[in-house]
């Protein structure tokens, strides 16, 4: 009989980027173990959430038997969700950590559950900072017995409130799985170059500072910034049009679906985080996961996903500069590394099945046979 994990946390068709990195983790443990996975009934309430949550017609990481059981918002449904779970009899549970919102839900669940608890956290505080949310954390990660973070920041965080966790550092895995169908390049390869910035738009992920760099950049440098704004717009409008960048900014504002998502990373020679601050990016995983070099700050966790000058290139956080000389750096580099070939030589520290041999390391206790 092999070993029973529940894994709660979002899937498809939640439309996250947790969501898809749920699905592949499902995936990668159940060629070891047998995994209940158990998502949310309700996950966000509207006032808090006023997009669409969920995507029906991407269902590329949807998991067939995933269970949605979970009402974030209603204590009573928490409780007999932990009881389900106990009936489950697994081995261990493990809970995806990412935003304080959770805390209350998940202080009802682990004070029921009676297995082990590993906490994945993807980041242990949030991006955007508020009061309480540091004694919010705390509350629930002091009711876990294992954790896994993505970076040294991270594990950093996580000791300033659980001094004695056990904890291992995996880095956050590529998103290989966006590679779905044969797509060939559409834009012109020229002696320029082709950035992109991909995801949702957040002030701390820097997007005004590479506007900023545009500037000083060879007219041959091109960006496309491809997702939702929500809302926020003007700001990067107002960059463009003072800058006279137009010409070579391009925006395609919106959710993108998941199947478009890889033709937007063929079309560039590279993808830029400029993050201001950050624990680590899903967007560099999809980057690397499609073999595309990437440009990215010295944030948080950032540095530790890129070598420098091999499979990447870094520059200082919120420095215009910097990420201006990195970018001048990179069109350099690229006549004479094969940044594919070295993306990879590098994968095997990114891969799924390693996650998993990371997981089984640190629960030898209840993992192993």
């Amino acid at each position: 009989m092999s070993k029973k994990i529940a894994v709660i946390g979002p899937v498809y068709p939640y439309k996250s980027g947790i969501s898809h990195y749920t699905g592949l983790l499902v995936r990668a443990l159940k060629e070891k173990y047998t995994v209940y996975t158990i998502s949310y009934k309700m996950q966000y309430p509207r006032f808090m959430f006023r997009g669409e949550q969920k995507d029906y017609e991407n269902d590329g990481f949807k998991v067939d038997d995933a269970q949605f059981l979970i009402n974030t918002a209603n204590p009573f449904n928490i409780a007999s969700c932990a009881r389900y779970i106990n009936s489950l009899n697994v081995d261990l549970v493990l809970i995806e950590w990412w935003h304080p919102y959770f805390s209350p839900c998940y202080r009802i669940l682990t004070k029921r559950l009676r297995s082990r608890i590993l906490f994945l956290c993807h980041n242990v505080f949030p991006h955007e900072r508020f009061p309480m949310d540091r004694a919010l954390t705390r509350a629930v990660l002091k009711k876990g017995d294992y954790f896994v973070l993505h970076s040294k920041k991270e594990a950093a965080d996580l000791l300033s409130i659980v001094p004695d966790a056990k904890y291992a550092i995996n880095m956050h895995p590529t998103y290989s799985a966006y590679k779905m169908g044969d797509v060939k390049r559409q834009t012109k390869e020229t002696e320029g170059l082709n950035m992109l910035f991909f995801g949702v738009v957040r002030p701390y992920k820097g997007l005004g500072v590479l506007l900023a760099a545009m500037k000083t950049l060879p007219d041959d440098v091109r960006l496309s910034v491809v997702g939702d704004f929500g809302g926020s717009r003007e700001e990067y409008d107002r960059i463009i049009e003072d800058g006279n960048l137009s010409d070579r900014v391009t925006i395609r504002e919106g959710f993108v679906p998941d199947r478009e998502v890889e033709q937007y990373f063929a079309d560039c020679d590279v993808v830029v985080l400029p993050y201001i601050e950050a624990t680590q990016s899903g967007i560099a995983q999809i980057a690397l996961g499609l073999e595309k070099p990437v440009i990215v700050s010295d944030a948080g966790g950032l540095p530790e996903v890129v070598i420098d000058g091999v499979t990447g290139v870094l520059c200082k956080a919120g420095d215009i500069d910097s990420l201006s000389q990195a970018v001048r750096r990179f069109m350099m580099l690229r006549a004479d590394t094969d940044f594919v070939t070295n993306i990879r030589e590098d994968s095997e520290r990114f891969s799924w099945p390693h996650m998993v041999d990371t997981i089984t390391g640190l629960c030898k206790r209840e993992l192993e046979e």
